[in-house]
């Protein structure tokens, strides 16, 4: 089915297999797997004499282990140690330090069989000492029908915290907490945390809204100001117009070089009706729409393209991100649209009267893909696409495959062959739910259409006359734009409001809470979330129903545990008729800005459906922006919970496991993965039962049932070839995990994977060729 073979060749400082930054890997880390509470430990440092000073760790649980991290030691990288257990204190002292010395420090430690991770701290020697954590809510802010009894606590031991109800700062005179604060009328409590020696914490909040209920959302606009970076065309309007303002957004959003990182972000919005010779060439972070109930009510009459356009890109498209295109039809002016895209550029909804090529034009290397809901009425064509995953879709034909081509519940799909060609074809997807979307209703008025779950699905939903679901009129969505703080959004969403974010960055210095049942949260334009000073970006109750869909998160500066968290630690509740959707939610850190954030995405919520994301730690940037110790990611997906499933997971480049799986019964339907690319030695990169490197996807030792089809794992060592993963996938020997056709890949030969599975599967030979295991056990 090749019409060629492709031996992609990684660049140094791009994307995909490239290569930057990391110095000392973390030797005695645990799975990352849960998020540590403060409740569970204490923790401080001291100075002992002019060039030492003494960290110490007291697990409330006695812990088998407890491992310390820290960086910052002048001409030494990152070290990990081991701690020494002094009558249940855990203690390590660190050397070679001098007055104004700043070490960035955390721990790792066991409790009761799982391993947790706490966050970030600063010691600064002969200074002020340790910042003192900052304090955390618990329940946390939202909208809640009675009185709620709120306890405040940090992580740093001995800290006293003092707090304000009225929202202003509070400071070293405000009131000391001394006990849970009971919350029976709508208020904001914010918060610091002091202790002598040490610097004061940042400021936290948390607003609670009491006595609200579901659907009490102030009436908002039902034809609503989007702002300046939604472009909405009519019919009516001039193809000239059109093409003038689709060509001078694709101008400013075109360049690899000068675009990738930029923060201007737009959305092109079809009203429905057909436009002709229109050719919409999309650049990073735009959006491509249209506005009808299903995706012929708005047809075009040419083109919506991704190619590798420019010069520099030398006819590959590794880097084409964070684009999409969804819930329209296209005409293709030559007879096929192109849509050479790599990871975060998903393509929705589309009715493709022609055919498909998902390769540039240049027949370069390019890194996708994924496709749901859609019809290609002639043949789909991957060609030199790595990897592509097709989800509930409809193919004239197909052609190509190169490692990992997988579908489920696609029509004209080939047949189930892998390793040669290396298809992977499931006739149905177990559990899907279409994208939350915009539309125009016949009034002439906007409203969220709520697509219907369905279960063993095949083909489009609008295949059979249209996508079966419900909507929402625009009146109880907040539109979230330019001007908007955390704070005016946690309003919104206590007082009931679903949100519709616009096309921009948004900085949040207290976490976004969403705890009500059936939640909207749609963006358009690729809006980014970056949490400042150290908190979660955004954390969801464990309720039925949250969708989730078109939202960047990227890590600030200071580092976070989580961006997003789905359900609390333990949740236990059955969300199977009603679950939590996560679609086109992307995840970064570094590259625009030096993120960090110990994890990307934790999903604690049983039933979950996690359905095209991409975690990814960058590997190139903005100068400073990348680099072992700078942005900073242990892991990038963490599953807590049981029966959740992934269709499409795209992982690359964290510094431990890229994926942990701790749930039961969880499912993957294609996973794509890269390896961290510049691992400065062996010996500083082992996982904690002392094999060579972190697994790619690690099932949980105490997992019974797991099962995943189409996986692949490729290693770029570019900074030190002789580095060596020992395996890609780590899973329990048991009869219910199981895995199907898996490929593993040295990209350009650059150090070597060992085994595909556990110590199944032969190692990556040269030549860019791949190891391919059909199944395991």
């Amino acid at each position: 089915m090749n019409r060629i073979f492709v031996q992609p060749k990684r660049r140094k400082g791009v994307r995909g297999a490239l290569a930057l930054g990391l110095s000392a890997l973390l030797i005695a880390a645990g799975f990352g797997g849960a998020t540590a509470a403060a409740a569970d430990y204490s923790q401080s440092a001291a100075s002992l004499n002019a060039t030492q000073a003494q960290f110490s760790f007291t697990p409330a649980t006695p812990a088998r282990y407890v491992d310390i991290h820290y960086t910052g030691v002048p001409g030494v990288g990152q070290q990990n140690v081991r701690m020494t257990d002094n009558g249940g204190t855990w203690r390590h002292t660190v050397g070679s330090l001098s007055a104004g010395t700043v070490l960035d420090y955390w721990f790792t430690y066991e409790k009761n069989g799982p391993q947790y991770d706490t966050p970030h701290f600063t010691y600064t020697h002969g200074g002020s000492g340790t910042t003192v954590a900052s304090p955390t809510f618990d329940p946390p802010g939202g909208s809640y029908p009675s009185a709620r009894s709120v306890t405040l606590s940090s992580a740093t031991a001995g800290a006293t915290i003092r707090y304000t109800v009225d929202g202003s700062t509070p400071t070293a005179s405000s009131t000391v907490y001394t006990g849970p604060i009971t919350v029976s009328a709508s208020s904001t409590i914010s918060a610091i945390a002091l202790k002598a020696g040490s610097a004061n914490s940042p400021v936290s909040s948390a607003t609670y809204t009491i006595g609200s209920t579901q659907g009490t959302c102030p009436a908002q606009a039902e034809v609503p100001d989007f702002g300046p970076n939604v472009r909405i065309f009519d019919p009516g309007m001039s193809a000239a117009s059109i093409q003038s303002r689709l060509d001078a957004d694709f101008n400013a959003q075109k360049d690899t070089l000068t675009a990738q990182f930029t923060e201007r972000r737009y959305a092109h919005l079809f009203k429905p009706g057909v436009y002709n010779g229109i050719h919409d060439n999309v650049g990073y972070y735009t959006s491509v729409a249209g506005l009808g109930q299903n995706p012929g009510d708005v047809v075009i009459n040419g083109d919506v393209t991704v190619d590798a356009f420019n010069e520099s890109d030398k006819g590959v498209a590794l880097q084409n991100f964070w684009r999409s295109a969804e819930n329209l039809a296209v005409v293709p002016s030559s007879g096929s649209t192109r849509w050479a895209v790599a990871q975060a550029a998903p393509f929705r909804r589309m009715d493709i009267r022609g055919g498909l090529q998902l390769y540039p034009a240049s027949y370069g290397f390019a890194s996708g893909g994924y496709t749901a809901d859609t019809k290609v009425s002639g043949q789909a064509a991957s060609i030199s696409q790595q990897q592509w995953y097709t989800r509930d879709s409809s193919y004239g034909s197909w052609d190509g495959g190169v490692w990992n081509m997988v579908f489920s519940g696609t029509s004209g799909a080939p047949a189930n062959t892998f390793p040669n060609p290396p298809e992977t074809t499931l006739g149905t997807t177990p559990v899907s739910r279409d994208v939350p979307y915009l539309y125009l209703d016949g009034s002439g008025k906007y409203r969220v259409f709520l697509p219907s779950l369905r279960t063993n699905a095949s083909g489009p939903s609008w295949a059979n006359g249209g996508t079966q679901g419900s909507s929402l009129p625009m009146s109880q969505f907040y539109v979230v734009k330019a001007g908007d703080t955390a704070s005016s959004i946690n309003n919104a969403l206590s007082q009931g409001c679903n949100l519709f974010f616009t096309p921009g960055v948004y900085h949040l210095n207290q976490t976004l809470n969403v705890t009500r049942a059936n939640t909207v949260v749609l963006g358009v334009g690729y809006p980014t979330l970056v949490p400042d000073n150290g908190v979660d970006a955004m954390k969801v109750a464990d309720v039925d129903g949250v969708r989730l869909k078109g939202l960047l998160f990227d890590a600030g500066t200071t580092n976070s545990q989580s961006l997003l968290t789905v359900g609390q630690a333990g949740s236990t509740a059955n969300h199977a008729a009603n679950p939590t959707t996560l679609q086109d939610v992307f995840f970064r850190i570094g590259g625009q800005i030096a993120g960090k954030a110990t994890n990307s995405l934790i999903v604690n919520s049983r039933d979950t459906i996690i359905d095209h994301i991409w975690a990814w730690r960058a590997d190139h940037g903005n100068a400073g922006t990348y680099g072992w110790t700078i942005n900073t990611g242990d892991t990038g997906v963490v599953v807590n919970g049981d029966n959740v499933l992934a269709t499409g997971l795209f992982v690359e480049h964290y510094q431990k496991y890229q994926v942990i799986w701790n749930g039961q019964n969880g499912r993957t339907i294609f996973f794509q993965n890269e390896i961290p690319y510049d691992v400065p030695d062996q010996a500083g990169w082992r996982s904690p039962n002392g094999l060579n490197g972190y697994a790619a996807y690690k099932v949980g030792d105490n997992v019974t049932t797991h099962e995943a089809w189409g996986l692949g794992s490729y290693c770029f060592f570019n900074d030190n070839p002789s580095v060596n993963l020992y395996h890609a996938f780590e899973v329990p020997n048991r009869s219910g995990v199981r895995f199907h056709n898996l490929v593993t890949v040295s990209l350009n030969y650059k150090g070597t994977i060992t085994h595909v599975i556990n110590d199944a599967g032969a190692v990556t030979p040269p030549d860019t060729r791949p190891s391919n295991l059909v199944s395991y056990p």
